[in-house]
């Protein structure tokens, strides 16, 4: 059979060509009525959903039995079988839509919205609140991400995101019946918000997030307002059949057409970016620039369009065709007498096949220009839906590169990749009809979650493995729907799931046994669970599932503290007190962490009492309950409440008096020094309240109160050293050198002498310090000297360095006081009898 010339398709809008490609046949039956229907279809050669329109009377069939549904097919229709059918009972539909991630949008009169995800019945559902249950939903527009509701009112709500719905009034048009409206996507418009141009009376009014603003056009009433995908153009069709074209901006005016048409079309759309299409029930006009037209018939009944990126899709029972502008390269290689390098390459390949020597000489006429040649063969080979033209445009592209020197073949290899994937999925039985751009646009991922939406794993694997993508998803994506579909035991279902992905990479089992959980089956969930690496992941997942013990064990083997805690907090929030220590009593991890947790709580500042006080006395630990008891009395500003606090710690212990002796006596002490600091504060109008027994003293002494320290020293029995040590300190900190003084004049101190001379020094009185030095006994050789030298007494130090005979000292203190100083010339007298002969 021979295969038409790619140009028998083309048509010439004024300077540029247009083509219908035929993408499918039989779409639907004849007795399908589509006129009746609402279609809309999902963008990159997404499905198709149809919906009957109830404002259309449909023809009584006696033994068809009618029952409202949302039907969604590929674009092969009924040769791809159907995909889906959604049962409807709820209200209305007053708008149907896709998202660019192919989930169905349904908008109830009411203003439900319904997010059809992964081609199934499966749904998320929210509301446009703002009204719109009290007035009602007049239409919707869609975008990529978004949409919009128009409201009887005339009010307008965005949504801007279906993940995190949070529905938004926009600023309010005027009033006055909207004969039509659309939508410019944020992603177009410099306020990155959504703009929607409404047709009130015979001009335009654009509303947005703030403001609604006149673009004073006087050629309305509009019953079409079209936007091309690029958001840079407005079509506009009037009442009286006349369409215009201005930019977005309406800056300027760019073209005017007449259909010369009564009848309001069906459809008008945009043909990518460059030529808005006028459809009416069974003929189609698509517009050029300066007015210029060309005309396409469908006899076979009524169509329906779908508006992609790139051209627009045209549904019929019969046929599914494709318009869209002939791509520049696929013009530059077939164009009717053009010379193009590629078109003579192209000839080139055929002369090939011929066995023609005219093939040689066609190489060497674009020789100077062959990889030129070469790249547009591939690019325009990319272009085109008949593989046979495909082949072709890839042998003159391989013939072209196989007669350079040098050439990059990383871009043909790429081409003959994606041309496998896009004819694999073009085919009937999948029904994605993606043109290049289109597959640029979606991605690989991007379709392999299209091709898992339709449950091809088969496909969606070879395509995975043969552009070196991660086949983890699909493997989970098949098994999730195992665990729907089948009936069998849990067991079973587990172990062939297993089976099967055991030994695979990077697989999920959470994502599995979540979709389990979610159709009832919690023991299969559980199950596995068991089987999935990350801890991670179990955890979360079981505590959604009430298996809290579970949870727990899970995250204790994990040996992640976070992860403990985590559950722990979630358990502590959902459970009794009682129950929350029956879990964790037999779980020593989870005990100590709570404890620790509980002690040194960062967010709040402070310990957690309550909780330890209840947790130490179930677990019958008295000391540490009574540890919390006295920690408490520490913080307390006031005396009694502190006291009383320790006489509940000192409660707890007495059951095991002999065991506890002394920590007893201890808290004992405590009460006594509380007693007597709350005495001291009264009678000395100063606070000694949570200061320790030695503080105490210090204070005392300080302020010259000796007797009271020592009286304080014989109640708690301070040691003689540590009084001394308090008392010197006290002393120096009050620069009280005269009993400092008094004090040297002892005997002998317990704490020694040398800890006077430190103290003094340090604090800058090198005199006194010096009346200790002769008192120090237990120092080392040389040591003399060096404290007489600290204390700036050369001459002193210089008699020690002469008794102990160290030259090499006492010439060190010469030579820093100077010979020729009166305190040199001492030193030098000291040392001249001894050091010099």
């Amino acid at each position: 059979m021979e295969v038409a010339h790619p140009t028998a398709g083309w048509e010439q809008v004024g300077e540029r060509f247009y083509r219908k490609i035929q993408l499918y046949s039989q779409v639907f039956d004849q007795d399908l009525d589509l006129d009746s229907y609402i279609v809309t279809g999902a963008p990159y050669g997404g499905a198709i959903a149809l919906y009957r329109d109830p404002d259309k009377i449909l023809t009584f069939q006696p033994k068809q039995i009618i029952k409202p549904s949302i039907d969604i097919y590929s674009c092969a229709g009924k040769e791809g079988k159907l995909i889906r059918s959604i049962p409807w009972d709820k209200s209305p539909i007053k708008g149907l839509g896709w998202s660019e991630d192919e989930r169905l949008l349904v908008v109830t009169a009411e203003g439900t919205v319904r997010c059809y995800y992964d081609l199934s019945t499966e749904f998320t559902q929210f509301s446009l609140g703002n009204g719109a249950d009290e007035v009602g939903v007049k239409s919707c527009r869609f975008y990529s991400h978004g949409l919009v509701a128009l409201l009887a009112n005339n009010d307008l709500v965005s949504v801007s995101s279906y993940d995190e719905p949070r529905p938004k009034l926009l600023a309010s048009p005027p009033e006055g019946r909207v004969h039509s409206w659309n939508i410019i996507p944020p992603a177009y418009t410099l306020s990155r918000s959504v703009e929607v141009l409404l047709s009130i009376n015979n001009t335009i009014y654009v509303s947005d997030a703030t403001e609604c603003e006149d673009r004073f056009l006087d050629i309305g009433p509009f019953s079409h307002i079209s936007i091309s995908p690029n958001g840079r153009f407005v079509g506009l069709y009037t009442a009286s059949g006349v369409a215009h074209v201005i930019t977005s901006d309406f800056q300027e005016r760019l073209s005017e057409y007449d259909s010369r048409s009564k009848i309001p079309p069906r459809y008008f759309q945009w043909c990518g970016n460059d030529a808005p299409v006028i459809a009416w029930e069974d003929e189609i006009h698509l517009v050029g620039p300066s007015g210029s037209m060309t005309r396409f018939y469908y006899d076979t009944g009524p169509i329906h369009l779908v508006s992609d990126y790139d051209g627009i899709r045209v549904i019929a029972n019969d046929t599914c065709d494709f318009l869209q502008r002939v791509p520049d390269v696929t013009e530059e290689v077939f164009k009717l007498g053009t010379d193009s390098p590629a078109a003579i390459l192209l000839d080139a390949v055929e002369q090939l096949e011929a066995h023609s020597p005219k093939a040689d000489d066609n190489i060497q006429l674009i020789r100077h220009s062959l990889v030129e040649a070469v790249d547009t063969c591939v690019n325009a080979a990319g272009q085109e839906f008949n593989i046979h033209w495909q082949k072709q445009l890839l042998k003159a592209a391989s013939f072209g590169k196989s007669v350079l020197d040098i050439y990059s073949s990383d871009d043909f290899v790429d081409m003959c990749e994606t041309l496998r994937v896009l004819n694999a999925v073009r085919f009937f039985e999948i029904g994605i009809p993606l043109s290049y751009e289109q597959y640029q646009r979606l991605s690989p991922s991007g379709l392999i979650a299209r091709l898992l939406n339709r449950h091809e794993y088969l496909l969606a694997l070879r395509i995975a493995g043969y552009l070196r993508l991660p086949t983890d998803k699909i493997y989970v994506h098949w098994a999730s729907a195992k665990v729907r579909v089948l009936t069998e035991n849990d067991d079973s279902i587990c172990r062939k799931i297993v089976e099967k992905l055991s030994g695979k990479p990077g697989i999920s089992f959470e994502a599995i046994a979540r979709s389990a959980y979610n159709e009832g089956r919690g023991r299969l969930a559980t199950e596995l669970l068991n089987h999935e690496p990350r801890a991670g992941r179990q955890v979360p997942l079981l505590l959604s599932m009430e298996e809290d013990e579970l949870a727990l064990d899970k995250a204790i083997e994990s040996g992640d503290t976070d992860l403990i805690y985590t559950v722990l907090h979630e358990l502590r929030r959902k459970l009794t007190l009682a129950d929350f220590f029956h879990v964790i009593n037999s779980r020593p991890t989870a005990t100590a962490l709570v404890e620790a947790s509980s002690r040194f709580n960062e967010g709040a500042g402070y310990e957690d009492t309550a909780l330890l006080k209840d947790l130490y006395y179930q677990d019958d630990r008295r000391v540490d309950g009574a540890s919390v008891f006295i920690r408490e009395a520490l913080r307390q500003p006031q005396t009694q409440t502190a006291a009383d606090k320790l006489s509940l710690a000192a409660k707890l212990l007495t059951d095991n008096a002999k065991e506890n002796a002394f920590e007893l006596g201890a808290l004992k002490e405590a009460t006594t020094l509380l007693k007597m600091q709350e005495a001291l504060d009264r009678d000395l109008s100063d606070s000694f309240t949570g200061l320790s027994v030695n503080q105490t003293m210090f204070k005392l002494i300080r302020m010259g109160y000796q007797s009271r320290a020592k009286k304080i020293q014989s109640e708690f029995k301070v040691p003689e050293k540590v009084t001394w040590w308090i008392r010197l300190q006290a002393l120096v900190a009050k620069r009280d050198w005269h009993e400092i003084e008094e004090m040297s004049k002892v005997r002998k101190s317990p704490i020694g002498w040398e800890p006077f001379y430190n103290q003094t020094l340090q604090a800058g009185n090198p005199r006194l310090a010096a009346l200790f030095i002769p008192k120090c006994t237990k120092l080392e050789p040389g040591e003399t000297i060096r404290m007489y030298e600290k204390c700036g007494l050369r001459v002193k130090a210089a008699e020690e360095a002469v008794k102990m005979k160290d030259a090499e000292a006492w010439a060190r203190l010469l030579e820093a006081a100077g010979r020729g100083t009166q305190e040199g010339r001492d030193i030098e007298r000291l040392g001249l009898a001894v050091f010099k002969k």
